[in-house]
């Protein structure tokens, strides 16, 4: 009977090691990917941080998501009562549903890698 242990935990051990040593998948390789990204760009008023992050929001979709994508801007400050349920903190902020995640990124959107990472575009690493 010990035999039998010591080989099923050999096996275990090497199928953890196996998966430990997998790249990192991007959230779109682990979840679902969308037919069609949904996302919400909070922003309060057209401040110029609001204006470049919409801005740097577009080109980004042109250029990774073209044709697949739909983009909802919320002004704050005409429906602050959205804030509370969508728990932003601080603008402007973009939130991504994935079909099992909820990604939030907050800024202006100029750090291109950052938020490729953010919307699952591009593995970590």
């Amino acid at each position: 009977m010990a035999a039998k242990k010591t080989a099923a935990t050999k096996a275990v051990k090497k199928t953890v090691k196996k998966a430990a040593r997998k790249p990192a998948q991007t959230a779109v390789e682990a979840f679902e990917t969308p037919t069609v990204w949904n996302l919400k760009l909070y922003v309060a008023g057209q401040s110029p941080k609001s204006i470049r992050a919409f801005a740097n929001l577009k080109v980004l979709c042109e250029e990774h998501l073209k044709g697949r994508y739909q983009i909802e801007v919320i002004d704050l400050l005409e429906h602050p009562h959205l804030a509370r349920g969508a728990q932003i903190i601080a603008t402007p902020t973009l939130v991504v549903k994935l079909p099992n995640a909820v990604q939030k990124i907050i800024g202006d959107l100029s750090e291109t890698d950052r938020v490729l990472i953010g919307l699952a575009l591009q593995p970590v690493g």
